[in-house]
Protein backbone atom coordinates (compact mmCIF):
# COMPACT_ATOMS: atom_id res chain seq x y z
CA UNK A 1 0.00 0.00 0.00
CA UNK A 2 1.41 3.60 -1.05
CA UNK A 3 0.04 5.11 2.20
CA UNK A 4 2.63 6.42 5.07
CA UNK A 5 0.84 6.41 8.99
CA UNK A 6 1.08 10.05 10.33
CA UNK A 7 0.43 10.09 13.88
CA UNK A 8 0.71 13.04 15.73
CA UNK A 9 3.22 15.72 15.34
CA UNK A 10 6.10 14.96 17.52
CA UNK A 11 6.66 18.78 18.20
CA UNK A 12 2.88 18.51 18.99
CA UNK A 13 2.98 15.53 21.43
CA UNK A 14 6.25 16.94 23.29
CA UNK A 15 4.99 20.05 24.07
CA UNK A 16 1.50 18.87 25.00
CA UNK A 17 3.92 16.33 27.80
CA UNK A 18 6.26 18.96 29.18
CA UNK A 19 4.52 22.10 28.72
CA UNK A 20 0.68 21.15 29.11
CA UNK A 21 0.08 23.22 26.34
CA UNK A 22 -2.32 22.04 23.13
CA UNK A 23 -1.86 23.39 19.36
CA UNK A 24 -4.06 26.66 20.11
CA UNK A 25 -1.97 27.16 23.25
CA UNK A 26 -4.52 26.30 25.90
CA UNK A 27 -3.61 24.10 28.98
CA UNK A 28 -4.09 20.31 28.56
CA UNK A 29 -6.07 18.45 30.43
CA UNK A 30 -4.47 15.30 32.68
CA UNK A 31 -6.84 12.63 33.71
CA UNK A 32 -6.55 8.60 34.34
CA UNK A 33 -7.87 6.61 31.50
CA UNK A 34 -11.42 5.12 31.87
CA UNK A 35 -10.13 2.65 29.04
CA UNK A 36 -10.69 2.86 25.64
CA UNK A 37 -9.82 5.91 24.63
CA UNK A 38 -7.71 6.19 21.36
CA UNK A 39 -3.95 7.38 22.22
CA UNK A 40 -3.60 9.00 18.80
CA UNK A 41 0.58 9.00 19.27
CA UNK A 42 0.45 5.16 19.86
CA UNK A 43 -2.38 3.99 17.41
CA UNK A 44 -3.68 1.73 20.54
CA UNK A 45 -6.89 2.06 23.04
CA UNK A 46 -5.86 3.50 26.45
CA UNK A 47 -6.35 0.79 29.48
CA UNK A 48 -8.01 1.54 32.56
CA UNK A 49 -6.12 3.48 35.00
CA UNK A 50 -3.03 4.47 32.32
CA UNK A 51 -2.54 8.23 32.38
CA UNK A 52 -3.83 9.93 28.90
CA UNK A 53 -3.59 14.01 28.11
CA UNK A 54 -6.69 15.34 26.63
CA UNK A 55 -5.71 18.34 23.69
CA UNK A 56 -6.35 20.42 21.02
CA UNK A 57 -4.73 19.26 17.44
CA UNK A 58 -4.90 19.88 14.02
CA UNK A 59 -3.52 17.47 11.53
CA UNK A 60 -3.80 20.22 8.68
CA UNK A 61 -0.46 21.53 7.48
CA UNK A 62 -1.64 24.79 5.95
CA UNK A 63 -4.57 27.56 6.57
CA UNK A 64 -7.36 27.21 4.51
CA UNK A 65 -10.97 26.62 4.83
CA UNK A 66 -10.83 22.96 5.77
CA UNK A 67 -8.02 23.43 8.23
CA UNK A 68 -9.96 22.04 11.49
CA UNK A 69 -8.73 22.09 15.10
CA UNK A 70 -10.27 18.87 17.51
CA UNK A 71 -9.80 16.68 20.81
CA UNK A 72 -7.50 14.13 20.71
CA UNK A 73 -6.26 11.54 23.48
CA UNK A 74 -2.38 11.14 23.72
CA UNK A 75 -0.56 9.20 26.12
CA UNK A 76 0.83 10.81 28.87
CA UNK A 77 4.10 9.10 28.53
CA UNK A 78 6.22 8.12 25.83
CA UNK A 79 5.17 4.25 24.45
CA UNK A 80 7.48 1.83 23.78
CA UNK A 81 5.54 -0.81 21.82
CA UNK A 82 6.17 0.09 18.17
CA UNK A 83 2.91 1.44 15.68
CA UNK A 84 0.86 -1.11 14.36
CA UNK A 85 0.95 -1.30 10.22
CA UNK A 86 -2.16 -0.16 8.39
CA UNK A 87 -2.85 -3.02 6.91
CA UNK A 88 -3.11 -4.71 10.95
CA UNK A 89 -5.20 -1.55 11.81
CA UNK A 90 -7.64 -1.93 9.27
CA UNK A 91 -7.98 -6.11 9.72
CA UNK A 92 -8.50 -5.45 13.25
CA UNK A 93 -12.16 -5.18 14.75
CA UNK A 94 -14.08 -6.02 17.68
CA UNK A 95 -13.96 -4.97 21.38
CA UNK A 96 -10.39 -2.56 21.39
CA UNK A 97 -9.87 -2.40 18.29
CA UNK A 98 -8.53 0.97 17.52
CA UNK A 99 -10.29 2.06 14.73
CA UNK A 100 -13.85 0.00 15.92
CA UNK A 101 -15.96 -1.63 13.38
CA UNK A 102 -16.41 1.60 11.03
CA UNK A 103 -14.20 4.37 9.71
CA UNK A 104 -14.75 7.62 7.73
CA UNK A 105 -11.99 8.35 5.19
CA UNK A 106 -11.57 11.37 2.79
CA UNK A 107 -9.05 12.23 0.78
CA UNK A 108 -7.71 15.47 0.11
CA UNK A 109 -5.21 17.21 -2.71
CA UNK A 110 -1.87 18.88 -1.98
CA UNK A 111 -4.05 22.37 -1.23
CA UNK A 112 -5.80 20.70 1.64
CA UNK A 113 -8.68 20.55 -0.06
CA UNK A 114 -11.50 17.99 0.26
CA UNK A 115 -12.06 15.45 -3.03
CA UNK A 116 -13.98 12.55 -1.65
CA UNK A 117 -15.07 10.63 1.47
CA UNK A 118 -16.38 7.74 2.36
CA UNK A 119 -18.37 6.06 5.53
CA UNK A 120 -17.52 1.92 5.16
CA UNK A 121 -17.04 -0.69 7.56
CA UNK A 122 -13.06 -1.05 8.68
CA UNK A 123 -12.23 -3.91 6.45
CA UNK A 124 -13.17 -2.22 3.64
CA UNK A 125 -11.05 0.92 3.84
CA UNK A 126 -8.42 -0.97 2.03
CA UNK A 127 -9.90 -0.99 -0.90
CA UNK A 128 -10.98 2.24 -1.12
CA UNK A 129 -7.45 3.15 -0.30
CA UNK A 130 -6.19 0.97 -2.96
CA UNK A 131 -8.18 3.21 -5.29
CA UNK A 132 -7.28 6.29 -4.26
CA UNK A 133 -3.40 5.62 -4.78
CA UNK A 134 -4.42 6.00 -8.80
CA UNK A 135 -5.32 9.30 -8.35
CA UNK A 136 -2.90 11.59 -8.56
CA UNK A 137 -4.33 14.71 -7.53
CA UNK A 138 -4.91 12.54 -4.15
CA UNK A 139 -1.94 13.48 -1.27
CA UNK A 140 -2.97 12.37 1.43
CA UNK A 141 -6.12 10.76 3.44
CA UNK A 142 -7.57 11.00 6.47
CA UNK A 143 -9.20 8.22 9.03
CA UNK A 144 -11.83 9.20 11.33
CA UNK A 145 -13.73 7.70 14.08
CA UNK A 146 -17.35 8.27 12.63
CA UNK A 147 -19.57 8.61 15.65
CA UNK A 148 -17.34 11.31 17.00
CA UNK A 149 -16.21 12.68 13.92
CA UNK A 150 -12.40 13.09 15.55
CA UNK A 151 -9.26 12.94 14.04
CA UNK A 152 -8.09 9.09 14.20
CA UNK A 153 -4.68 9.18 11.89
CA UNK A 154 -3.69 10.59 8.63
CA UNK A 155 -2.33 8.87 5.86
CA UNK A 156 0.75 10.25 3.40
CA UNK A 157 0.99 9.00 -0.04
CA UNK A 158 4.42 7.39 -0.50
CA UNK A 159 7.21 9.39 -2.38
Amino acid sequence: MAWQLETLDPVFVERARREGIDALGQPVRRRPAAGGEPFRDALRRARPGEMLILAGYSPFRQIGPYREYGPVFLAAEPQPEPLPGLSSLLSRAGEGAYLGESVALRAYDGEQTLLEAALLPTREAEATLACWEARPEIAFAMLRFPAHGCYALRLNRSA
